[in-house]
């Protein structure tokens, strides 16, 4: 089934506690890694993969395999050589997972997976929708970037102006741009060569 040129997977993502939603629409080969999933994220949501992440499905964590983990600590497996097509969707019920970037902010993203028709004209991977503008990297979360948008909002705010400063001019949260987040999933995809980047 998962083989069929025909069929590609379709994964609506959003960051959990954060409303209204930033979310994206995503469409991607089956073929596709949980590693080069990880790059496309990175692109849709704006983040720079400065920190760790890893995938949580069906109670096991996926990521990048750290050579100085613990025997004792939950065990992670290889991203790099987990498919989508190797999570069974049963009668058309989309597979729900999380997927956690930078352990110390914690941004938890819920994906939820299903399957799509190919366009024969389209590129993938791609994004077909989404909502609002992702956070700044090292905002402090979900609870953290709720402050930091009160402050960065409110003109009357002692550290309006160096928040403003920090998250730059560009910065708009309400803002999303479907043509800017392709050009930087097409740009993961060509830095990657058809895998993930490395960790730094």
């Amino acid at each position: 089934m998962f083989g069929s040129d025909d069929l590609i997977a379709r994964i609506e993502a959003h960051i959990l506690d954060i409303e209204p939603a930033v979310s994206r629409t995503l469409e991607l080969p089956f073929s596709l890694t949980l590693a080069q999933l990880h790059a496309v994220l990175q692109a849709a949501f704006g983040w720079t993969d400065n920190h760790l992440h890893r995938f949580e499905i069906g109670g096991l964590d996926y990521g990048p395999i750290d050579p100085e983990e613990d025997d004792s600590s939950r065990r992670t497996f290889d991203s790099s050589g987990v498919r989508l097509h190797d999570f069974a969707l049963r009668y058309g019920r989309p597979v729900e997972f999380l997927y956690e970037y930078d352990f110390g902010d914690s941004w938890v993203h819920v994906l939820k997976l299903k399957t799509g028709q190919r366009d024969a004209a389209a590129r993938y991977p791609r994004c077909t929708g989404g909502s609002r503008g992702g956070p700044p990297e090292d905002s402090g979360g979900a609870p953290g970037y709720a402050e930091f948008l009160e402050t960065w909002r409110d003109p009357a705010h002692p550290g309006h102006k160096e928040m403003r400063r920090w998250a730059g001019r560009r910065f708009d949260p309400e803002h999303f741009d479907l043509e800017t987040v392709n050009k930087a999933i097409r740009a993961a995809v060509r830095r990657g060569n058809g895998t993930a980047p490395a960790q730094p």
